[in-house]
């Protein structure tokens, strides 16, 4: 698969997450994911009903996360916000799992939580990705974490929040899909923020890239931006 032959922008969840963002700061960041013509955006649950209506007509669909940042909400409260989140009818839901969890083994809970939400979501017409935060994962926890998800009925698994630890990794993005044997989708996210690197996780299996809205422009180029970051 030869770079050039990628529009990128097709791959990328163009995250707009900052809990600081104003209104009106979220709502331009929405349009530059427009403009781009990115797959998605994704915003915070207080910001859908905008985006939802900013990207009504576009290629760009709105999607949302949930349980955001760190999953350590109850199943209840969980599948509350996802009851909620489906009044906007996002394209998809971005669910942070419960680290906790994963780290103690308790597969029977961590299943039916997963379940339980990917059911509200999925009777909404969205689908769910659910964010494994692989920093704070050994190989192990990842695999089977990754086929847990399959189990439940999530859509994807997604490496990284972006708000802890270390984001996609090589090696974490291979257990992934190593895991999911083609059952789930794959969603590398957090440091990518060059062109080249969305290249490489495309070129693994990766279907969807998390990408700070503002390496957008640069990643869109074919280019990258310097520092470090979402």
């Amino acid at each position: 698969m030869a770079g050039t032959e990628i529009n990128l922008a097709e791959y990328i969840d163009a995250a707009v997450l900052a809990p600081h963002l104003t209104d009106e700061e979220a709502r331009a960041q929405t349009q530059l994911a427009i403009d781009h013509r990115c797959k998605t955006v994704c915003v915070r649950p207080c910001s859908l009903a905008t985006a939802a209506e900013m990207c009504a007509g576009q290629v760009t669909r709105p999607s949302v996360v949930l349980g955001f940042p760190h999953g350590d909400q109850t199943t209840a409260v969980k599948v509350a916000e996802a009851k909620d989140t489906m009044r906007f009818m996002p394209y998809e839901v971005d669910m942070v799992n419960n680290i906790g969890m994963v780290r103690g083994g308790d597969w029977a809970a961590y299943e039916a939580e997963i379940r339980a939400v990917a059911e509200v979501v999925h009777a909404g017409g969205a689908r769910l990705k659910v964010i494994l935060e692989t920093s704070q994962l050994t190989t192990r926890e990842i695999l089977d974490a990754t086929a847990a998800c399959v189990r439940a009925g999530a859509d994807f698994v997604k490496t990284s929040t972006g708000f802890t630890g270390e984001g996609a990794t090589r090696e974490a993005v291979e257990a992934m899909l190593e895991a999911g044997e083609g059952k789930i989708e794959v969603k590398a996210s957090g440091g990518i923020r060059d062109a080249e690197k969305a290249r490489m996780f495309i070129a693994m299996g990766c279907t969807r890239l998390g990408v700070g809205v503002a390496s957008v422009p640069a990643l869109a180029a074919g280019g990258g931006v310097a520092g470090e970051g979402y």
